[in-house]
């Protein structure tokens, strides 16, 4: 039997029943902004791998892996990752959450930097983002430009 999560020492208590709820109620993988990127990723033919660590040896899961072209991409939260259009702060315990979130973004640029030192292209997507709009982005970092050979005009396949 798994042991339950405790809180950590330095939490505060929760404000209310309903704010505990919603904090379980939260999914860490497959949230509805990631399952509609990735429903148009693979719409477009593109294959990936799900919750992977992309590097070994650098802990940190990519949302979304593309292995052969080295991206990893990242389907953030406005308010865990603290979106500077639509995050917002919590009431109670404004100053614990202010130094969670900013912990949060912190740790994002580290993941970011370690896996760029190591070769992979990041992609980071806010969840408000349209699906097609990241898709496109995505996509431009996995299938790159061939380059044509001859001639400018495109031959019959």
């Amino acid at each position: 039997m798994r042991a339950s999560r405790r809180s950590r020492p330095d939490s505060p208590p929760p404000s209310s029943a309903a704010a505990t709820a919603m904090g379980k109620a939260n999914k860490s993988r497959d949230t509805g902004p990631e399952l509609r990127l990735r429903s148009e990723l693979h719409r477009r033919g593109l294959r990936f791998r799900v919750h992977k660590c992309p590097e070994p040896g650098i802990r940190v899961r990519a949302d979304i892996v593309f292995g052969p072209s080295r991206t990893a991409v990242f389907v953030d939260g406005c308010f865990w990752h603290a979106c500077p259009d639509h995050g917002t702060l919590p009431k109670a315990n404004r100053a614990w959450w202010r130094e969670k979130l900013d912990a949060n973004v912190a740790r994002d640029r580290v993941a970011d930097a370690a896996l760029s030192e190591h070769g992979w292209t990041v992609v980071r997507v806010w969840e408000h983002e349209p699906p097609g709009k990241a898709a496109d982005r995505i996509e431009n970092c996995v299938r790159p430009i061939r380059p044509t050979v001859g001639n400018d005009e495109e031959r019959p396949r």
